[in-house]
């Protein structure tokens, strides 16, 4: 089977086909034309806006997924604006240790929410996966990308960026959302 993934980051694709390597399903880029707005409130909201837009280009299956950083001494910030918080990865981790300085309550978590569109258009399904942490004082590891490199597992001493990619497959918020769509696919 192969499903459309509403991305245009070649990275989560190669990401989401590891963790899916034991099913019979890969996953591809849509078509280059692929850029829709993401002006939703909520991850399932910009979840959604993007599986649509998928859709409209190849009425296949297609998984979207929407995941960002959220910060209980922020707000919730960055939430949503997780890729647009600053012009580079390096800096949006900058700008997030800068607005911790002197925090002590630094819990955070990862959201992950992923809509699957049938071949009509239909929301087949759709999960919230959630990796609950922390934000470190000074980054640590050079795996993964984004925020990995400051966010410290629940009941861990590593940051996602310490672990191995299978690691983090298993334990991401990403990989939890992705385990049950599969889960689901799995009965079709």
């Amino acid at each position: 089977m192969e499903i459309v993934l509403a991305t245009s980051n070649e990275h989560k694709v190669k990401e989401i086909n590891a963790i899916a390597q034991n099913y019979n399903i890969k996953f591809i880029l849509p078509p280059s034309d692929f850029d829709p707005l993401e002006n939703g409130t909520t991850f399932e909201e910009n979840s959604y806006i993007k599986a649509k837009a998928a859709w409209e280009i190849t009425h296949k299956w297609v998984l979207a997924d929407d995941s960002g950083l959220c910060i209980d001494a922020l707000n919730g910030a960055p939430g949503i604006y997780s890729a647009r918080y600053a012009e580079t990865p390096q800096k949006r981790i900058d700008r997030v240790l800068d607005e911790l300085q002197g925090e002590e309550t630094r819990t955070a978590r990862f959201k992950c929410a992923m809509t699957l569109l049938s071949p009509n258009g239909d929301v087949a399904f759709s999960h919230t996966g959630i990796c609950e942490g922390s934000i470190v004082e000074a980054q640590r590891g050079t795996n993964g990308f984004g925020y990995d490199p400051i966010f410290l597992l629940q009941n861990s001493t590593k940051t996602m960026a310490e672990l191995s990619e299978d690691e983090k497959n298993n334990l991401s918020h990403r990989g939890k959302a992705l385990k049950k769509v599969l889960e689901y696919l799995a009965t079709k």
